[in-house]
């Protein structure tokens, strides 16, 4: 009786509880070590279970996972939401409950077409389906590809892989590593554990290729300005004149940059409603030869909202004039921050469905490169960033440096603003391209074209950063391919593994 309690409630807290502590592998901890022994874990679990169990320790690990990992979407929902406190946790069990449901797939699928201890099933079977579970979550209600492995080893030796196959071949690595741990321990078959120790090494050998060229020649002197401006008083109508000569002041003291970047909705104004303060910048940029980069917020003659960028002084737009056509609109909109999904069932039932910002239209899915000061940048307006292969199709032979300007005020002080800057850095390194992100209260920071962060500002203080940054040329193996060489590797590993199941 003891050991079938043990069963019920021993094993689902223990898989919950492997879970969370994945979190530990992402920063701000960056113990990576924890990507693979919080999944082993769960591999040794679900071993000679049914199906259905399968899925409900699965499950658990999930919850687990993404109720520690996560955790920090419940800042902006309980600050912002307008809702009492057991609303805000409920809404949030409710997400964490969703996104549970794909480790819980996983599991499932894994009982179900390989039950039997074998290669073919720590090696082949999981690895494909983790990597399903993972992109269905990608993709599905518009996805939320939070908390991929792959993302944890952006400072090991796997990180080498990345310009080869995204975070996706980092993820797949990672399980491919804890399946030999976890057949291993299960067959005592210890030479199995060559496979992992091959991989890391691989991966370190690997650590000096570049697969793009620095251009010495031609670097540009980059300035991001830190608002730090609270998030709670932005949008009230004193404070908009105040929060734009904050930005203004600071970037007259550095108009010797060629490039001065203010973070995402910088100015708390419609771009519709400030023509001439607008015009007076383009003006002075042209005048000092340098280029601005901001931030703001549209509205349509048809009443559409956007979340945009804007460029002034150097470009090849000509004098500041309002045209949406030259303006980057972001394509990948926030669930609930920036679009409400059923809005006309969900928005009477609670004031967090009327959060500010919350009827966004969404921008082109592939846009040109915002050209500032001769120099093409491919952006992403925060969210935007953890979508890969969307910023995959937007760099081109001239991009020089992929831009993201963000705004985690929403956030406060928690993990979620490390765990966006590490995702960052990953497509930094997926495409050989420098990095700029620039936010209102961090993390502000440029890396190189390898993910490393060069320049940094602390969070929750204002600052401006100055940096000298190198474009590249050529392209990684990733950039030219993405996740295909990996589709085909997941359905043979499918067939594979089914055929030798049956």
């Amino acid at each position: 009786m003891i050991k079938s309690l043990y069963r019920s409630l021993g094993l689902p807290v223990l898989a919950a509880l492997a879970g969370a502590a994945s979190t530990l592998a992402f920063a701000p901890y960056s113990a990576w070590y924890a990507a693979l022994i919080s999944p082993l874990i769960l591999l040794l679990l679900i071993q000679n279970t049914s199906p259905k169990r399968g899925f409900a320790l699965g499950y658990c690990w999930g919850f687990g996972q993404f109720a520690t990992g996560i955790s920090w979407v419940h800042i902006s929902i309980d600050n912002f939401g307008g809702m009492p406190k057991v609303a805000s946790l409920f809404l949030m069990f409710l997400l964490v409950a969703y996104l549970a449901v794909y480790t819980g797939l996983f599991a499932a699928l894994l009982n179900r077409f390989t039950p039997q201890i074998s290669k073919t099933r720590l090696l082949v079977a999981a690895p494909a389906l983790w990597l399903i579970s993972d992109w269905l979550r990608g993709w599905i209600m518009t996805g939320f590809p939070w908390l991929w492995l792959g993302y944890s080893q952006i400072d090991t030796p796997l990180a080498s892989f990345a310009p080869i196959g995204g975070v996706e071949l980092l993820t797949l690595l990672v399980t491919i590593s804890t399946g030999a741990v976890a057949y291993a321990l299960m067959s005592k078959r210890w030479s199995i554990l060559l496979i992992p120790a091959v991989i890391y090494t691989f991966g370190f050998g690997i650590r000096h290729v570049d697969w793009v060229t620095p251009k010495p020649q031609q670097t540009t002197d980059v300035v991001l300005i830190q608002g730090n401006i609270d998030q709670a008083s932005k949008w009230i109508p004193s404070n908009r004149w105040p929060t734009i000569m904050t930005y203004m002041d600071t970037t007259r003291a550095n108009w010797d940059a060629d490039i001065i970047v203010w973070p995402e909705a910088a100015i708390p104004a419609f771009e519709l409603e400030l023509p001439s303060f607008l015009s007076n910048l383009d003006s002075a940029g042209k005048m000092n030869d340098s280029a601005v980069i901001t931030g703001v917020v549209n509205r349509s003659e048809d009443k559409q909202y956007y979340n945009s960028v804007l460029t002034l002084g150097v470009t090849p737009y000509g004098d500041y004039s309002y045209d949406l056509e030259e303006r980057y609109h972001k394509h990948h909109l926030l669930p609930f921050g920036e679009f409400v999904p059923f809005e006309d069932i969900l928005r009477p039932l609670a004031p967090f469905f009327n959060l500010p910002m919350s009827s966004f239209s969404r921008g082109a899915y592939i846009q040109p490169n915002i050209v500032a000061n001769g120099r093409h940048l491919a952006p992403a307006l925060c969210y935007e960033i953890i979508f890969n292969e969307q910023l995959r199709q937007n760099i081109t032979d001239e991009t020089d440096y992929i831009l993201t300007l963000s705004n985690d005020a929403w956030f406060g002080d928690s993990i979620g603003p490390h765990q966006h800057m590490e995702i960052a850095r990953m497509r930094a390194l997926e495409f050989g391209k420098p990095l700029i992100r620039s936010t209102n209260n961090g993390v502000t920071a440029v890396t190189d074209y390898k993910g490393n962060i060069t320049h940094e500002l602390p969070q929750f203080e204002f600052g401006v950063l100055k940096a000298t940054m190198t474009s590249t040329e050529g392209s990684t193996p990733y950039k030219t391919l993405g996740s295909w060489p990996l589709y085909v590797w997941v359905l043979v590993s499918l067939v594979w593994g089914w055929r030798r199941s049956t």
